[in-house]
């Protein structure tokens, strides 16, 4: 499983102006129908798998749509002049900036799941359960469903029967909004609920998530005694969501990303899970989780395929490439998740991660390679590239809600560059010219180290597909024994594994130094057992220079290599071969 997230509303749009804080009018928007077969299938040519679409929902903006029946949002509760894709308006409903012909928006999603699937890709999108935004109101709710809080009792801070928790007639404070969107007319919320992030009373700041409010599934987290669990009979809450995830199922949606599961019971999770699992047993659940403590149990109990590796090798594989960490701590890392370690889905970028090229990261997208290719390479568990990283976008806008912060926004209407690129990339290499919008063909041509970038995460994602090593090969570390800096291996900058297949076998040595390294690689004894390598020399290619060679195989003996700096070799060894 590897997948390409792609922020939707920015992957497309071949709108340049990208002005400060600029209207849809100004900056443009993508849209669905942009999403061609000829863009899907150049994604699914790459060796993605799964493609994530990121903000499909509907969602609140600053955007009037109020001529297509979509009530209005107050500017005082919207984060940017698009809006968070985390502010859910109608978990029933498509994001109207996402289509050509608004009435339409549900049957242009509908044809994209279908070209997404013709092409070969899996489509995976978000489903936001612990929180929607402040003025959420469904108008495409199929017949006979019942919207969220229509029924609460707002005079309780907490009833089993409620879908939003509330602050016992006290109003919102709305401290945290700007003085022009506060003085234009003021918004009133009486009561005031308590907001996404577990803010419970009616004071908000503008460091909390403010334009959002708390889902309740039956938890009181301010009951005299601490927190009180109420989950039989099951929750006005529970019914609705689920409700929710099977009718995007129904859409032929493949898998969810569910964001901040870990703020929703993993009792609801492996409830809804199990019964969603019951109607559509290929349907995938991919949970953001950040506490380790927590992932067994959204594994084996709460029925999550996957998690999000954020804490663990995500802030390793950073901290390794700014040299903040040694490079021996990748193996500490994956060794506190390997009895869960298939569950764990491996990153570089994501929509709430600075970018690798930015001056937040390490300001170079090349030095990530031998991260790229640890992540890539390590396990069968799955990966994700963040569209743009491919090519080394280095988020250097400040868009407008979103600042100058390493990030590309998911609050404004932008266009960056990068992604008109890639948007507009053909099968042979060259830009297509429905795709160009107003600019000419070499404004969105990549650039000779754009398109170097590019070709190696291509060559490295289909590896993963190609080469049986790599698709489901046993694994073997072979840090601990190359702790000892012999063989000029420096255990602070260098990583080395071994993958094995019942034919093929795979070195792979990443060099997070700034220098070309000539080491010797240890591989003991334990390892030609364990892995049942025959000893001597033998014919090797390095897969991701194509360059053939000769290896020395011999149990606590040194294999010889050379590695570029900020860079890696992944040497394959056919166990086939004659002596």
């Amino acid at each position: 499983m590897t997948i390409y997230q792609i922020f939707t509303r920015l992957y497309g749009n071949t709108c340049s102006n990208n002005i400060v804080d600029g209207s849809l009018a100004e900056n443009g928007c993508a849209k669905m129908n942009g999403y061609s077969e000829a863009v899907l299938r150049r994604i699914k040519q790459d060796g993605y798998t799964h493609l994530w679409l990121t903000g499909i929902i509907e969602h609140a903006t600053q955007t009037d749509y109020s001529a297509y029946g979509i009530a209005r949002n107050h500017p005082a509760i919207v984060k940017g002049r698009a809006g968070s894709p985390y502010a859910i308006k109608d978990y029933y409903d498509i994001d109207p900036d996402l289509a050509v012909r608004v009435p339409q928006r549900m049957k242009e999603f509908e044809d994209l799941v279908k070209r997404t699937h013709k092409v070969g890709l899996k489509l995976v999108i978000d489903f936001v359960p612990n929180h929607v935004c402040r003025e959420y109101h469904s108008d495409a709710c199929p017949e006979g469903v019942t919207d969220l809080g229509a029924e609460d009792n707002s005079s309780y801070h907490f009833s089993t029967s409620n879908n939003f928790y509330y602050c016992w007639g006290e109003p919102l404070h709305t401290d945290f909004a700007a003085r022009r969107e506060a003085d234009e007319y003021p918004y009133i919320e009486q009561p005031a609920k308590a907001t996404g992030n577990d803010h419970f009373d009616a004071w908000p700041s503008k460091n909390d998530w403010y334009e959002t409010v708390k889902l309740n599934y039956g938890i009181d987290y301010c009951d005299a005694g601490g927190r009180s669990y109420h989950f039989s009979p099951i929750p006005s809450t529970w019914e609705k969501m689920l409700h929710i995830l099977l009718f995007w199922c129904g859409k032929g949606v493949d898998a969810f990303r569910c964001d901040m599961a870990e703020m929703v019971p993993v009792e609801f999770w492996e409830w809804a899970i199990g019964k969603v699992r019951a109607a559509y047993p290929e349907v995938k659940f991919i949970a953001e989780v950040y506490d380790p403590a927590r992932y067994r149990d959204y594994i084996q109990r709460g029925g999550f395929d996957y998690l999000y590796d954020k804490v663990g090798l995500y802030d390793t594989l950073r901290a390794v490439v700014r040299h903040e960490a040694p490079a021996s701590a990748i193996t500490q890392q994956w060794q506190s998740v390997d009895d869960i370690r298939q569950h764990m889905l491996y990153f570089l970028e994501n929509h709430d991660e600075q970018r690798i090229a930015s001056p937040f990261f390490c300001g170079d997208a090349r030095k990530a390679l031998p991260a790229l290719i640890a992540a890539a390479f390590m396990s069968t568990n799955p990966f994700m590239v963040y569209a743009g990283q491919e090519v080394g976008e280095a988020a250097e806008d400040a868009e407008g809600f979103s600042g100058h912060d390493g990030r590309t926004t998911i609050f404004d209407y932008w266009s960056p560059l990068s992604l008109r690129k890639l948007y507009a990339l053909g099968a042979d290499g060259k830009p297509r010219k429905g795709a160009l919008g107003t600019a000419k063909a070499e404004e969105l041509t990549l650039t000779d180290s754009e398109r170097e970038l590019y070709e190696y995460y291509r060559q490295v994602v289909r590896l993963r597909e190609s080469e049986s090593a790599l698709v489901f090969g046993l694994f073997y570390d072979l840090e601990y024994a190359n702790l000892d800096h012999h063989q000029q291996f420096d255990p602070t900058r260098h990583y080395a594994f071994l993958r094995r297949s019942e034919d093929q076998l795979l070195l792979v040595v990443c060099n997070f130094s700034d220098e070309t390294a000539e080491m010797g690689v240890c591989i003991p004894e334990h390892a030609f057992t364990y892995l049942s390598i025959p000893e001597g020399s033998v014919r090797a290619k390095d897969l991701l220079t194509g360059r053939s060679l000769t290896i020395s195989l011999h149990a606590d003996g040194f294999t010889s290599v050379e590695v570029p700096a900020n860079g890696a070799v992944c040497i394959s060894v056919s166990m086939n071969q004659e002596k």
